[in-house]
């Protein structure tokens, strides 16, 4: 066979193979491992809650209680400091490739509790005691398995990543004020002729974004206000402030502080009003404002009822 015609179906043989390749993909079928949260103060939900488990299995005293309070980033700088790194008081992924542990069937401490309240993000219902008994064991099975993850019932960092980088839960949303200005039973209060809610404060109380996205109105129609488009598909609109701190087309993420809260436009008293709009039509903030005070799983905007929350 002539040389040339051997070099020919040579590059025709590696480029059918490099075809093939982009075509099928190294991992076609496995979806990519979510990016580990960014936890810091002002920040809520069961993410949280995670992260303080993990930081009191590695000796730090803390309460847990889904709040990323001033508390929270004591221990977390402490944590930090001890372990190499800059202590900023922040869990980003640095952060967390140091908290997470190794777990599997029938450990019994604080990091269990973790995993714990990690899978119950995706609706498994375990009741966080830190024993790894059957249901445990049933639910990392379950979740493994869904996700095309290895390594039979062990939680390594792989599988941590994957439990708290989706899900929700917090990291990805914030309360909108600190949670020490108002009590929960303002969070339920209805609003008065529409799906949306006033959360009565005194002028300058710091605002924060309830989840990361783009700020697209930085403008009037309710005083001064503020529209985030979240990553989440949902859009979520501020009134009343008395001074913003982000203009329009800036990023945001969850607890970044966007404004201050205030009395202009169209209002009888210092309050902070948001709206929850998916496909332009209201949802009742109430349920997702509770859930973050709470520091539970955070309900899906679309979830959200579009009645029953005004008088």
């Amino acid at each position: 066979m002539p040389t040339r015609v051997r070099r020919a179906l040579t590059w025709l043989g590696a480029a059918a193979l490099a075809a093939v390749a982009v075509l099928v993909g190294p991992t076609a079928a496995q979806a990519a491992t979510p990016a580990w949260p960014t936890l810091g103060t002002g920040t809520s939900g069961a993410n949280v809650t995670s992260a303080q488990f993990l930081l009191r299995h590695h000796g730090r005293t803390l309460s847990v209680d889904g709040y990323y309070s001033s508390g929270t980033a004591s221990a977390v700088s402490s944590f930090q400091s001890a372990n190499g790194l800059t202590p900023d008081g922040v869990v980003g992924p640095l952060t967390w490739g140091k908290l997470v542990v190794t777990v599997d069937v029938g450990a019994n401490n604080n990091a269990v509790r973790a995993l714990q309240t990690a899978l119950n993000k995706y609706g498994y219902r375990l009741t966080v005691d830190g024993a790894w008994g059957t249901a445990t064991t049933n639910a990392v099975t379950s979740f493994k398995s869904s996700r095309g993850l290895t390594g039979g019932t062990t939680v390594g960092p792989t599988t941590w990543q994957w439990l708290i980088g989706g899900g929700g839960g917090g990291g990805n949303y914030s309360l909108i004020i600190g949670r020490s200005v108002l009590p929960r039973s303002e969070y339920d209060d209805p609003h008065h002729d529409y799906p949306a809610i006033d959360l009565p404060t005194w002028t300058g109380v710091t605002t924060y974004a309830i989840t990361s996205g783009t700020v697209i109105h930085v403008g009037g129609g309710c005083g001064y206000g503020i529209g985030i488009t979240g990553d989440d598909g949902a859009y979520y609109q501020y009134c009343h402030l008395s001074s913003r701190s982000v203009a329009s087309g800036t990023r945001v993420s969850a607890g970044q502080v966007i404004g201050y809260t205030g009395n202009t436009g169209n209002s009888t008293g210092p309050h902070l009003h948001l709206e929850i709009r998916v496909n332009g039509g209201n949802r009742c903030p109430q349920r997702m404002l509770l859930a973050l005070y709470d520091g539970g799983s955070v309900p899906a905007p679309s979830s959200l009822p579009t009645t029953g929350c005004t008088y």
